[in-house]
């Protein structure tokens, strides 16, 4: 999971920090991309005219939304499964209308809760996929009448989370570190073990901070929030703690590349950015990233707080980071854009458009605000 908040600064040194510090920055950030295409040709070991049926558990939102696209342009057959709420596509910004009729041609739906065991197992076996993504599961539970339903499955590429690592002194976190079987994650480490005992050829995906356009965890537009109500933005202990954040469409293109590859069967990855950032360093980049002035940023003692069930900082407030020279080595992979670029895109293209998932809460904050100015 993370180092304490001593890890000396000389355990450090060889790894790629951000240094990021609020001066001026030369990136790329400010280019649009009409459309998004990842960077260089497919380094994938399966032709693209091996064309898979490809089942894709969730994939309405987020992930699922840059996943798709990718396979579809690869000319695979793709279904989501997914319960019906939400539409089963939708346009993205800076998608052409062709581009976007292309896409939504081609995609086809599954309708039914995932949790219904038997309609799992009767529907997945009359369709006979070659290949599922999964995306939402949680438990393993989950992932039984799957594998039951298709006894000639090729590969199950799954999601899980760097957020299974037990914490540690030692960073960044490597895929052969020791994991936690108390996780709030540890149904995504039954999941690996019940693929490994039932002798499918798998591959895990462990993502450490996701973000991009359509987050709808409040990462990136927990920030965006205060800097365009221009507020300070409270930050817990020193700020140097150090985390990691991976773009939405890095993490597409490392699950793309898994499909059908030897080099990842029955293998775990860790993905995200190339770069690490400390609290205060992401904060200076979000403003960056806007165009907002230098954020003013207040610092507070989480102990002095009780903040009842509401989450004061998206963050867990420690150092946690993970190393993807494992992917980056196997499979040829490399995150598209740094982090100022990364924000720069999911700004433009989703909250500097006005459009967010949560509306602004800032009741924790003046909580903070409140206790700071009566102390001064």
């Amino acid at each position: 999971m993370a180092a304490s908040a001593s890890l000396k600064s000389s355990l450090l040194l060889p790894s790629p920090i951000s240094d990021f510090s609020g001066a001026a920055v030369s990136v790329s950030a400010q280019k649009r991309r009409r459309s998004w295409q990842p960077r260089g040709a497919r380094v994938q070991v399966s032709a693209a005219a091996d064309s898979k049926n490809i089942l894709v558990m969730g994939g309405t939102r987020f992930i699922g939304v840059f996943l798709s696209r990718l396979l579809v342009k690869e000319g695979h057959q793709v279904t989501l499964f997914t319960r019906g709420k939400a539409p089963i596509t939708q346009q993205l910004p800076g998608e052409s209308d062709a581009e976007y009729e292309g896409f939504s041609s081609k995609i086809q739906h599954l309708k039914g809760d995932r949790m219904d065991f038997e309609f799992v197992k009767t529907s997945l076996a009359a369709k006979g996929y070659d290949v599922v993504y999964d995306i939402n599961g949680r438990e393993a539970v989950e992932v039984e009448p799957i594998i039951d339903a298709l006894p000639n499955l090729e590969q199950y590429i799954y999601c899980s989370s760097a957020g299974v690592y037990l914490k540690s002194d030692l960073l960044p976190h490597c895929e052969a570190d020791a994991v936690d079987p108390k996780s709030r994650h540890k149904g995504k480490l039954e999941t690996e073990s019940l693929l490994t005992a039932r002798g499918v050829n798998w591959t895990s995906i462990r993502p450490v901070y996701i973000y991009g356009p359509l987050n709808y965890n409040p990462v990136e537009e927990w920030f965006f929030h205060r800097l365009k109500a221009g507020r300070p933005i409270p930050i817990p202990g020193a700020g140097n703690q150090i985390t990691q954040l991976g773009h939405v469409k890095d993490l597409a293109t490392a699950f793309n590349l898994v499909l059908g590859n030897p080099k990842a069967s029955q293998q775990i990855f860790n993905i995200s950015g190339a770069k690490y950032v400390t609290f205060d360093g992401l904060a200076r980049a979000c403003a960056k990233a806007g165009g907002f002035p230098e954020p003013e940023l207040v610092h507070y003692n989480p102990k002095d707080f009780d903040f009842g069930k509401k989450k004061a900082f998206p963050f867990r407030d420690q150092h946690f980071f993970a190393s993807i020279e494992k992917a980056t080595r196997e499979l040829g992979w490399t995150p598209e854009f740094d982090l100022v670029e990364g924000l720069t895109d999911s700004y433009n293209l989703d909250f500097g458009r006005g459009t967010f998932r949560k509306a602004a809460d800032f009741t924790t904050d003046d909580m903070i605000l409140g206790k700071k100015l009566a102390t001064v």
